[in-house]
Order: C-alpha cells, then sequence, then structure tokens
C-alpha cells in the first residue's frame, strides 16, 4: 500500500497512468489499510496456536492433492503458503513468518499473532494522537530488552542430552502441527532420529534423514527405519525378500536397458 502526502497529487496521477489498476491512499488511510490486514491475518490464525488449536480445512484447489482429498492442517507455514495473498503487508509478514519457520522450524503462527497484535495496541496509540515513529522506537527499545532477557533466561545444554527433554520438546512442537495420537506417534521416531545422526560439535543435517510417504498406510503405522529404504518392489516375484550379509553395489548410472 502506497502512502501520499497531500502535495503529491501530481505523483498520484503518475502512478495510476503508470499502473491504472494501482491503488493509492493517503497516509492515515493507508496506515489503517495496513493495520487492519495484519490483524486479519492473525485472526486467520489464532485459533491454530498451541498444543489444542484447532485444524483447518483449506479448500483452494492449492491443498488438494492428487487423489482430489481436501487436506487438514493446523500448521501455520502449510496455511500461510497455500493462502493467496493479496495484501502487501500481509503478504510480508506471512514472508516473515514462514522464514521463522525455514530458520529455527517452528514459530509461524506466533509470528503472525505477535505482529497482528503489536500493530493493534499501535493502532489504539495512534488514535489518541501518538506519532508512528514513537511507537517504532519503543518496539526497538522492547527487542533489545527482549534479547537481553534471553541471554540471561536460557539453559545451555548439558552432555549426555536429557532424552525426556528431547521427548518433551518435541512431542509439544508436534501438538501445534498434529493431532495428539499423531505427535504422540511421531515423538520417539523424531527423538530416535535426531539422536542417530547427531555429531557432537556439529550442527544436525536434517539431509540425513529422509521421509517417505507409503501408500496404503495411516499417519500412525509411521516408524523409523534405522538404515535405507528404497522406495519401489522387487524386479522378478521370486526374488528374495530377506537378505542377510548381502553384497551391494553403489552406482551413480542407470542400469535400466535402453533402446
Amino acid at each position: 500500500m502506497l502512502q501520499l502526502r497531500p502535495s503529491t497529487k501530481s505523483a498520484s496521477a503518475a502512478l495510476k497512468l503508470a499502473n491504472p489498476n494501482a491503488e493509492v491512499a493517503r497516509r492515515g488511510q493507508a496506515l489503517q489499510m495496513n493495520i487492519t490486514a495484519a490483524i486479519g491475518l492473525q485472526d486467520v490464525l489464532k485459533s491454530n496456536l498451541g498444543p489444542k488449536g484447532t485444524i483447518k480445512m483449506y479448500v483452494p484447489t492449492t491443498l488438494v492433492d492428487g487423489s482430489g482429498g481436501i487436506k487438514l492442517t493446523k500448521d501455520g507455514k502449510v496455511l500461510l503458503t497455500e493462502m493467496q495473498i493479496q495484501h502487501p503487508t500481509a503478504a510480508m509478514i506471512a514472508k516473515a513468518a514462514t522464514a521463522q519457520d525455514d530458520i529455527t522450524g517452528d514459530g509461524t503462527t506466533s509470528v503472525v499473532l505477535l505482529v497482528g497484535e503489536l500493530l493493534k495496541q499501535a493502532e489504539r496509540y495512534i488514535s489518541e494522537g501518538l506519532h508512528p515513529r514513537i511507537i517504532t522506537e519503543g518496539y526497538d527499545i522492547a527487542k533489545k530488552e527482549a534479547l537481553q532477557f534471553l541471554e540471561t533466561f536460557k539453559t545451555p545444554t548439558t552432555e549426555p542430552l536429557d532424552r525426556e527433554l528431547l521427548r518433551s520438546v518435541a512431542r509439544t512442537s508436534l501438538r501445534t502441527k498434529v493431532s495428539r495420537e499423531i505427535a504422540d506417534t511421531l515423538t520417539e521416531a523424531v527423538v530416535d532420529a535426531v539422536l542417530a545422526i547427531r555429531r557432537e560439535g556439529e550442527p544436525i543435517d536434517l539431509h540425513m534423514v529422509e521421509i517417505m510417504k507409503m501408500m496404503h498406510r495411516s499417519e500412525t503405522d509411521s516408524k523409523l527405519v534405522r538404515g535405507l529404504v528404497l522406495d519401489h518392489g522387487a524386479r522378478h516375484p521370486d526374488m528374495p525378500k530377506r537378505v542377510e550379509d548381502a553384497y551391494i553395489l553403489t552406482l551413480n548410472v542407470s542400469l535400466e536397458y535402453e533402446k
């Protein structure tokens, strides 16, 4: 949303000439529209927050899989990615929230709710005559104070890692994205997978874990396989189903017959 001063009527006319579909709003009107967009996005996602958040069924074709079924999700990143957000301010908030998930793996919904609440409170003070510049300066001060508090509040990890603590963290995070039953099933698999690929003093390489979808199975059948899973069947029905002490040939070329 472009903000224009009253003295910039020529700029407004030039913008309309360059892009007839552009929306032009005065400073106060644009500010109110931006705040309303942020609060609207907050209202959509606020019921998703936490382990007891609601699951949403999304109708647009972007969330319909190949079999025609509609997906259910409570993951904020999935909703923000699939929603076709048109308002530039709401789209910017959605990108910031999904970036949070890309870095930390969680917190998408929390970012949207925090931004929406900050702007909701700012709207009250602006209506009382406080200049937006003063509010943004207050946000900067609050950010510095929050970071200082987190430095004193955080607890360093100890070796060996407390397995029960890891299970609690994984369970809490999973319950914000899937149902309680599926989260409890996946908790053990997630913790075991992370501990299996973890190397002391090195960041965890999540590329060492592959998530595969198996046909004709449900989410509660999910399990961790400590090895390799090949996503295809045997070449011949008479081939053995199990081989011990087998030789494995690894190639980077295709063995398929090419005409």
